[in-house]
């Protein structure tokens, strides 16, 4: 099992960083006006989020938590940002969700506005994952 959770904890890595990368495309085709390409941007970003949760899921469940292994001011700014990553990753389910409904049902001016709160988080979400 052990093998399986460091595989799994690579996945998870590759995961969050390919949503981080998914996320600023779609943020600049928005930017671009382009449309079309910020929606399967943004898309690809939500499915590649749900598979990493899946994926994290897995790996806590197999192995469980694991404990940073340094100490002073390393582990001090290590667990700052678990704590703010935590917290933060608690709310993007719940944010992406409403933002990409907003966007489906074509409110877009409330879309937009949830957008402005959920993509920073989101982005953060996934950059300190």
């Amino acid at each position: 099992m052990k093998d399986l959770g460091s595989s799994l904890a690579a996945l998870n890595a590759f995961l969050n960083g390919s949503a981080g990368i998914l996320l600023f495309a779609g943020w600049l085709c928005v930017r671009a006006k382009n449309i079309t390409w910020h929606r399967r941007f943004m898309a690809s970003a939500f499915v590649v989020s749900i598979i990493f949760l899946i994926s994290y899921l897995t790996r806590f469940y197999l192995s469980g938590a694991h404990r940073y292994p340094g100490s002073g001011g390393m582990k001090t700014l290590y667990l700052s940002i678990l704590f703010t990553h935590t917290v933060l990753a608690a709310t993007v389910p719940f944010l992406a969700i409403r933002t990409i409904y907003l966007a489906l049902k074509n409110r877009i001016s409330s879309h937009r506005k949830i957008a402005k709160v959920t993509l920073p988080i989101w982005m953060y979400v996934s950059v300190t994952g």
